[in-house]
């Protein structure tokens, strides 16, 4: 097949797509590499040095393998004694660098550095030989969605990256040089100052507890949806716990977002939760509203459009309904209630 090509892994046979990178190649068959920087939608940076693999014959050298192509023929290790101490003297500075109060992190048992020290293996007399940091940096919580923790950021530049080359908005890069390296928006003033949306696509792709939302428990059980904010209809999966909505995620299978989210997608959830929130008709009656059951309210509103027909009748169509809805409300609008007069939130 010309699109495939083959090379041996750790000694296993592996196909993959041409043009793969020897990462690509060996997540797609289920074999870890460890890692933090990578992120299959984004460019490959190569920043955390933790993917270093080393191929035999004639490319004979160590290379960063999600930045190297695989190729035709290739011979790869990627647990070499050589390999293995350079691993892990990067994850005990990580690990030394980083706060580790684990079972308080929001990212507990889903963190990617977790998952990299747990293969590595750490000595815990090597990390008492490092110097922790003299003092923890600030968390900013200036975002009204979400906290970001410096001190628990490795670096890995995925939300950098996630901002730039995803969103085309560039609110945050590194800043500063050296031990002093961190993440920031312009001027190192709090996010809330920078031009960042909250669109939360930085909190998603995140490997560590650096950035985590706000006010978040961890949902029972997923519910399959569609963002009821506007016409687009993008899939969700909406995380419920005790009956409440509690996060909402983008549904990677749906083509219209392919699970990525606004603002409003990924944290205008919470009105459903409101004590304020309608249940059931109103109808009002002596000044006052009362409840009353469907039947009631549509034969009151049908009642109030045949008397009103014409001139005397608007409508205003909504950008969070679906093309369809809004074609038939100006189909009823002009054809049913005989009057141009119906106008969108969007102007679409």
């Amino acid at each position: 097949m010309a699109d495939k090509i083959e090379l041996t892994i750790n000694g296993q046979l592996v196909t993959a797509d041409k043009g793969m990178t020897i990462l690509e190649a060996a997540l797609s068959k289920g074999m870890y590499i460890p890692h933090l920087c990578h992120h299959r939608e984004l460019e490959p940076v190569g920043a955390c040095r933790l993917c270093l693999v080393e191929i035999d014959g004639k490319w004979k050298k160590t290379v960063i393998s999600c930045k190297t192509e695989a190729k035709e023929g290739m011979v790869v290790q990627t647990e070499t004694p050589e390999i293995s101490e350079i691993r892990q003297a990067t994850v005990e500075l990580l690990i030394a660098d980083h706060d580790v109060d684990c079972l308080a992190c929001g990212q507990n048992t889903r963190c990617a550095l977790q998952r990299v020290a747990d293969h590595v293996g750490l000595n815990k007399k090597r990390l008492q030989r490092l110097k922790p940091p003299e003092k923890k940096l600030p968390i900013d919580d200036s975002n009204p969605f979400f906290n970001f923790d410096p001190n628990q950021c490795v670096l890995c530049g995925i939300c950098v990256r996630t901002c730039d080359e995803l969103q085309n908005v560039q609110a945050i890069d590194y800043a500063y040089r050296g031990l002093g390296t961190k993440i920031a928006g312009f001027g190192d003033k709090l996010r809330i100052e920078s031009s960042c949306e909250s669109c939360g696509e930085c909190i998603v792709r995140c490997p560590v507890g650096a950035l985590t939302e706000k006010d978040s428990p961890k949902p029972t059980h997923q519910v399959k949806t569609v963002c009821s904010f506007c016409g687009c209809g993008c899939g969700l999966l909406l995380g419920v716990r005790d009956n409440r909505i509690v996060s909402a995620q983008g549904n990677v299978n749906s083509p219209a977002n392919k699970g990525r989210l606004c603002v409003k997608g990924r944290f205008g959830y919470k009105f459903v939760n409101h004590p304020d929130r309608l249940t059931s008709p109103l109808i009002k009656r002596n000044g006052e509203f009362v409840k009353a059951d469907w039947d009631e309210a549509l034969d009151l509103v049908t009642d109030t459009f045949s008397k009103n027909k014409g001139e005397k009748f608007a409508a205003i169509a909504s950008a969070k309904a679906t093309n369809e809805d809004n074609y038939i409300l100006q189909k009823f609008t002009r054809a049913v209630m005989g009057t141009n007069n119906i106008d969108h939130c969007a102007r679409l």
